[in-house]
C-alpha cells in the first residue's frame, strides 16, 4: 500500500515534498525520489523493472545528456579499423551487424536506426575500398541490412514495453495516493516517519495502511493490515481509512471509533458479497491510537488482533500488551471489541507499530526478525535512535538485512511520537 508521509532522516524524503511512495516534516516517510518523479528502491530491497530500467537510464547519462550511442558507436568505430588494418584473407567487416544489435539494448529507437544506418553504410563504403577480389560479397551485405532492420524492430518492441511498464507504474503510484494522502510536518501535533516496502516489487500495491487525524478530541492514529493483496485489499483499507478520518475527527470517545472501525469493515464485506465477489475471508489487524489533548504523559490504545506497538525511549523500548482483540470483520466470532488500553507514554517516548512483515521477516535459517531486541539494542548504542525518523529506517534496514531483501509481505514501519518545541525546530 502507499505511504503517507511523516519524517525520516537522510535517503527517506518527506511525503508532503515528494508525493509518491518515498518522500516535509523534518524529513518523511517514504523513500527518496528519482529526478523523473518516481520513487527509487530502498536500500537492500529488490529492484521493480520500472526501477531497473531507470537506474539503466542514469547510468547512460551524463551531466543530464545520453551516452548510449557511445558504446555501439565505439564498437563500430573497432571494427571497422581492425578491418582495414588486416589482410584480405581476415576481414572482419561483417562483424558491424553486432552493432545495430547493441544499439537496440541501450538505445533510442532514433538512436538505433542512426547507428543501423550507419552500419550499413560503413559496411558497404570499407568493404568497396578493398581491391574486387578482396570483397565479402553480397550475402554478408544481406546479413547486415537484415540484422539492422530487425535491431529496429527489437528496439522499438523494447521501448513499447518499457514505457507501457512506466505507466503501469504511474497507475500504481496514483492508486496509492488516492488512498494514503500526504502527512504535513507536525500534523495532529506529532513528529511521524514511516516506510512502506512493497513484498510484490512490481504492482506495489498491497493492504497495508496508516493515518493521522487531528480533531477537536486529540490525535488518533491508525495503522493496520488487510488480509490480502491487490485492488480489493486496498478498496479494503481505502474503506476503513475513510471511516477512520471521520469518525477519528467527529467522536470524541476511541472506543466509539472502533465501533465505527469494525461496522465498516463488515460493510464492506457485505457490499463485496453483493456485488458478486467473495470477500468472505476479508478481515484486517489494526491498532488504533488516541493521544488525549488533556493528558501528555499517556496514550489510548485499541488492538484488532494486531502486532502490539513499541514504545521506544532513550533509555529503552517495551512493547505494549497485546490487547487481546480479534481482526476487524471477526468480531461476530468473539465477544465483543477488543478493550481500550490506557498506557504511558512519556513525552520524548515514540510509539512505534509496524505490519506483519517486519516481525514475520525470516533469515537463511528460518528465525523471525527480532524487532524488540534489534530496536533496544540500538538505542543502547544511540539514544538518537529513538527518534520516529531514524527508527524507522533502523527497522527498515534491519529487516532487509534479515531477510536478504526478500520480503514475504508488504512491509510498514510507522513511528509517532508528540511534538514538543525543541523538536519542532
Amino acid at each position: 500500500m502507499p505511504l503517507p508521509p511523516g519524517s525520516v532522516p537522510d535517503d527517506l524524503a518527506p511525503d508532503g515534498a515528494a508525493g509518491s511512495a518515498y518522500a516535509p516534516g523534518p524529513e518523511t516517510g517514504r523513500s527518496g525520489e528519482h529526478p523523473r518523479g518516481r520513487p527509487r528502491a530502498l536500500a537492500g530491497s529488490r529492484l521493480a523493472p520500472a526501477d531497473t530500467l531507470l537506474r539503466r537510464q542514469q547510468l547512460l547519462r551524463v551531466r543530464g545528456h545520453s551516452v548510449a550511442w557511445v558504446p555501439p558507436l565505439a564498437l563500430l568505430v573497432a571494427i571497422a579499423t581492425v578491418d582495414w588494418y588486416t589482410t584480405g584473407r581476415f576481414r572482419i567487416i561483417s562483424w558491424v551487424v553486432l552493432v545495430p544489435g547493441i544499439a537496440a539494448a541501450i538505445c533510442g529507437l532514433w538512436g538505433t536506426i542512426a547507428i543501423a544506418v550507419l552500419a550499413v553504410l560503413t559496411y558497404e563504403l570499407e568493404d568497396h575500398a578493398w581491391p574486387h577480389q578482396f570483397h565479402v560479397g553480397l550475402p554478408e551485405f544481406i546479413l547486415v541490412v537484415v540484422g539492422s532492420v530487425l535491431a529496429v524492430l527489437a528496439c522499438a518492441v523494447r521501448v513499447r514495453g518499457e514505457q507501457r511498464m512506466l505507466h503501469m507504474q504511474d497507475i500504481a503510484e496514483t492508486i496509492r495516493h488516492a488512498v494514503l494522502r500526504p502527512l504535513p510536518a507536525g500534523w495532529g501535533g506529532l513528529d511521524h516517519a514511516a516506510v512502506y516496502l512493497a513484498a510484490d516489487s512490481v504492482a506495489r500495491v498491497g493492504g497495508d495502511f496508516y493515518d493521522i487525524q487531528p480533531g477537536p478530541h486529540g490525535t488518533r492514529v491508525l495503522l493496520g493490515d488487510v488480509q490480502g493483496k491487490g485492488l480489493g485489499a486496498v478498496e479494503a483499507a481505502a474503506a476503513l481509512l475513510g471511516a477512520f478520518r471521520e469518525a477519528g475527527y467527529h467522536e470524541p470517545a476511541l472506543r466509539t471509533i472502533a465501533d465505527r472501525l469494525e461496522t465498516r469493515m463488515v460493510r464492506h464485506i457485505h457490499y463485496g458479497a453483493d456485488a458478486g465477489r467473495d470477500e468472505r475471508d476479508r478481515f484486517a489487524t489494526a491498532v488504533l491510537a488516541g493521544f488525549p489533548p488533556d493528558d501528555p504523559t499517556h496514550i489510548e490504545v485499541v488492538n484488532f488482533g494486531h502486532e502490539p506497538p513499541l514504545v521506544v525511549a532513550a533509555d529503552g523500548a517495551r512493547s505494549l500488551p497485546p490487547g487481546g482483540g480479534l481482526p476487524l470483520g471477526l468480531a461476530d466470532l468473539g465477544d465483543g471489541q477488543p478493550p481500550t488500553l490506557r498506557v504511558p507514554l512519556a513525552p520524548g517516548e515514540t510509539l512505534l507499530l509496524v505490519t506483519d512483515g517486519v516481525v514475520e521477516a525470516r533469515n537463511a535459517a528460518g528465525e523471525f526478525f527480532p524487532l524488540l531486541e534489534e530496536v533496544a539494542r540500538a538505542v543502547a548504542e544511540d539514544p538518537r535512535a529513538a527518534e520516529p525518523g531514524r527508527l524507522v529506517r533502523l527497522v527498515r534496514d534491519g529487516t532487509l538485512r534479515h531477510c536478504g531483501g526478500h520480503l514475504g509481505d508488504d512491509t510498514t514501519i510507522f513511528a509517532v511520537r508528540r511534538r514538543t518545541a525543541s523538536t519542532a525546530r
